[in-house]
């Protein structure tokens, strides 16, 4: 077997996690790092390693054990929890990797110095926003994607749709670039896959959060289908030391939507039809949650109450927006209110859920 690359956690949502677990695995053995493994990776795995990610002193040491009987080529995480540690134990190991200076991401206030130091423009996390996606080595500092998000109310502010473009303007933009590249070297951050949202206003776009892995939400997925650039495969090639190929070689778009519910209460029924992969542009819709259980609607609705998702590819966002639509179509839910309808009102909320435009 070829040396295969160490994943910390391969996540907990299928519907989200499958994508990225998958095409690492196509390019290199996975041995993944969890103290449970959840079931739908195992098919994707070449092994497995017992211990918690989040438990740093005793996962580095577990590695380190392992790695000491196996040869192994990299360090990798998949999620920004875990992509401190992941520095920590490939610089234990001698691995190449992503930059120790990752830990400065996944805390807020230190993140927030740090750009400061650098002059970096700072807003609030969660206001509407852009994100730039965007491979660094060795200096090189390559936005590969925009990803354009449109949030839902406060305070939750959860993501309705995210959009890529593979000719988005913001590609070109000089100030937008040169906000990434400040980001970049005030993090001192020289090997990696960033997620950077920034929020564009009068003076310039303002930085307001940094992900130091790939990005959740099956954006990898819109990026491959937008651009052509394998995004998991990107991050598999740094933590093994190799250059990745970041060259587009296609030239569309494509979306994601998430369906909220409409009401907070109990799910009592979610259908999909079998006509929405039939709609042109589908790429797939998936049900994201059971009937019976309990969901929460409007602003204080979180990931767990997401209903469905779906992603659609078109020449242009106005293509992706109306397959979307279509897709829409064939999603019907019932939800029973927590509370009590008033004698004046049906009983029944309406079977399609709030989309929020």
């Amino acid at each position: 077997m070829p040396q295969p690359v160490l994943l910390l956690g391969a996540g907990r949502r299928r519907a989200y996690d499958e994508f990225a677990l998958t095409r690492i695995a196509a390019a290199r053995p996975v041995v993944l790092v969890d103290a449970a493994p959840p079931g739908w990776a195992r098919p994707s795995l070449a092994g497995h390693l017992a211990a918690d990610p989040g438990k740093d002193g005793a996962t580095a040491s577990a590695v380190v054990r392992f790695a000491a009987r196996h040869r192994v080529r990299g360090v990798l995480a998949q999620s920004a929890g875990y992509a401190a540690v992941a520095a920590r134990i490939a610089g234990q190991l001698g691995l190449p990797g992503p930059s120790r200076a990752m830990a400065a991401c996944a805390d807020p206030a230190v993140l927030r110095a740090s750009l400061a130091a650098g002059t970096v423009p700072v807003d609030e996390p969660g206001t509407p926003r852009v994100c730039a996606e965007t491979v660094v080595l060795d200096g090189e500092i390559r936005i590969v994607a925009i990803t354009r998000t449109t949030l839902g109310p406060a305070p939750a502010r959860q993501p309705l749709r995210h959009t890529v473009h593979a000719h988005d303007g913001l590609l070109h933009n000089r100030f937008l670039r040169l906000a990434v590249d400040r980001t970049v070297h005030a993090l001192g951050l020289t090997r990696g896959v960033l997620h950077i949202g920034l929020r564009l206003t009068d003076r310039g776009p303002r930085v307001t959060d940094v992900t130091p892995c790939l990005p959740g939400d099956l954006i990898p997925l819109l990026v491959r289908r937008a651009t052509g650039v394998d995004l998991a495969q990107v991050a598999a090639a740094l933590a093994t030391g190799e250059v990745p190929d970041t060259t587009p070689t296609r030239q569309r778009a494509a979306a994601i939507r998430f369906a909220y519910p409409a009401a907070t209460g109990r799910l009592d029924r979610l259908t999909l039809a079998p006509e929405a992969a039939r709609e042109p542009g589908a790429d797939r819709m998936i049900l994201t949650r059971d009937a019976g259980h309990h969901v929460t609607a409007g602003p204080h609705a979180t990931v767990d109450d997401r209903l469905a998702l779906w992603v659609a590819v078109g020449e242009d966002p106005a293509g992706c927006d109306d397959a979307l639509r279509r897709m829409g179509r064939h999603l019907s839910a019932g939800v029973t209110p927590a509370i009590a309808a008033a004698p004046d009102q049906p009983d029944e909320q309406p079977t399609v859920p709030d989309l929020h435009g």
